[in-house]
């Protein structure tokens, strides 16, 4: 879990996420001596803020978005939410402008409903804040700011470990619209002829999908992904053993709204840990859930 503390302390909301890009390519550099197979390292200028690693011969792709939410400073001590942050009146808020480092208070106007901040001065117009970090760890479970989507992240590194054959992809923009997705796929389809894919993000506690029963596979969100496709899945992870839940659901999104609107014929499916206190500064995962996502993620890429 000290992998996944670090990645929740990296500030990276949506169009700024160079820092955690940053710190992915030290990484693969470093470990990547220690995972099975070596991949290709494809990232720069012609990928933005976005990483793509290529292992072996791929079938599959997993996605794995690396933003988060966040808020924008304004005018008058304004602030503008970057995705759907949940907004509550004293949350911590972190940030950086050119006269230093920010820890600030959040404020919602009780009639207007309007975001704004408590603070010493006032923060230079543009600047991103973000939820200050508190993480929590016990024997069960793991708490903290961004699980979403760092905790999909983690579970792309931690299966890059194993890999032999697939596609592992960093994306950026995901929870402010997306965008990065259409090109990264559009590069994949035609270099690799690659066009099946998992989404490495998290979803939601809800009546149907609870903690601690195992990783959720989305039958569909706001989108609907291909039947067949999804039944290829579900059946190797009921072959294997591993705890799962199914998810039905009408409203949400991931990397996958850009697969389904791309003009290739991608197959995907959103496979993710369920949390809850969804987009606050406590979201909450149950470790039985990252382990058998993980270890689904190990048998999909070898079975796909």
């Amino acid at each position: 879990m000290q992998l996944l503390r670090t990645l929740c302390h990296i500030p990276a909301p949506s169009g700024h996420e160079t820092r955690l890009t940053e710190f992915l390519l030290h990484y693969i550099a470093t470990e990547q001596k220690n995972w099975q197979t070596t991949p290709q390292v494809l990232a720069g200028e012609q990928f933005q803020d976005c990483i793509i690693l290529v292992f072996g011969q791929p079938r599959t792709a997993v996605f794995a978005h690396l933003d988060s939410i966040g808020f924008t400073v304004r005018y008058g001590r304004q602030l503008v939410r970057i995705g759907g942050p949940n907004a509550e009146p004293g949350y911590r808020l972190v940030g950086e402008d050119t006269q230093g480092p920010i820890e600030c208070t959040l404020t919602v106007d009780e009639e207007t409903g309007a975001l704004g901040y408590e603070f010493t001065r006032d923060i230079e117009r543009g600047t991103e804040l973000t939820f200050f970090c508190d993480f929590r760890e016990t024997d069960t479970t793991v708490q903290s700011c961004y699980l979403d989507n760092r905790l999909g992240v983690w579970n792309a590194l931690r299966l890059c470990e194993t890999l032999e054959h697939g596609i592992v992809v960093f994306s950026c923009w995901e929870e402010h619209g997306g965008g990065s997705v259409a090109y990264l796929a559009k590069y994949i389809y035609e270099t690799y002829g690659v066009r099946q894919a998992l989404i490495s993000d998290i979803t939601w506690v809800t009546e149907g999908v609870r903690p601690g029963e195992g990783v959720a596979i989305s039958l569909r969100d706001s989108l609907i992904p291909r039947r067949a496709y999804v039944d290829r899945i579900r059946q190797i992870a009921a072959a294997s053993g591993i705890p799962h839940q199914l998810e039905v659901e009408g409203a949400g999104g991931s990397d996958a709204k850009e697969l389904q609107h791309a003009d290739a014929p991608w197959d995907w499916c959103f496979v993710g840990a369920p949390e809850d206190n969804v987009h606050s500064p406590d979201e909450i995962v149950d470790k039985r859930d990252i382990e058998s996502m993980l270890a689904l993620y190990q048998v999909l890429m070898r079975e796909l």
